[in-house]
């Protein structure tokens, strides 16, 4: 079918797919990101493996992975980029001597908390058209969804 010459643009038929949407939304979301966090060199996997460290002090390299959904050759160069930036400190782990217990500095604390605001500015004005219900709603329904094994992992 033929443009009849007018500039408007009708969606595709990937206009019902949700997967489409929650695609476009991704690179919203990820655009704004690296807006937010300009200038202090984070990225989203290294905020997320920061993120996780945070909230459990001494959890091993591996573990920070399987949470994030990392490969473990790609978790090892993460975490020796936020050791040598002086974000995370890397010990043997006391209970296991071949694995690695992982935990933030000073200045990882202070990064992650300086990241969170301005990430969370950012998300205000980005879902400032969503209410709160509507807010806490989307975030439990795509849990649910990226909770889900996916074909490749099953």
């Amino acid at each position: 079918m033929a443009n009849d010459g007018n500039d408007e643009v009708r969606p595709g038929l990937q206009e019902a797919l949700l997967g489409y949407h929650l695609r476009r939304a991704s690179a919203v979301f990820a655009s704004d990101f690296a807006a937010a966090t300009a200038g202090t060199g984070m990225r989203q996997v290294l905020f997320g493996i920061l993120s996780v460290v945070a909230t459990n002090p001494g959890i091993s390299q591996s573990q920070v992975g399987a949470a994030l959904g990392i490969q473990r050759a790609n978790m090892v160069s993460l975490s020796n980029e936020l050791v040598e930036r002086g974000l995370m400190r890397r010990d043997v782990a006391p209970e296991d001597r071949r694995a690695f217990a992982l935990t933030l500095t000073p200045e990882g604390e202070a990064l992650l908390i300086d990241c969170l605001e301005r990430i969370g500015r950012h998300e205000d004005q980005l879902l400032a058209q969503v209410s709160s219900a509507e807010r806490h709603l989307l975030l439990r329904l795509l849990q649910r969804i990226h909770a889900q094994p996916s074909d490749a992992e099953a």
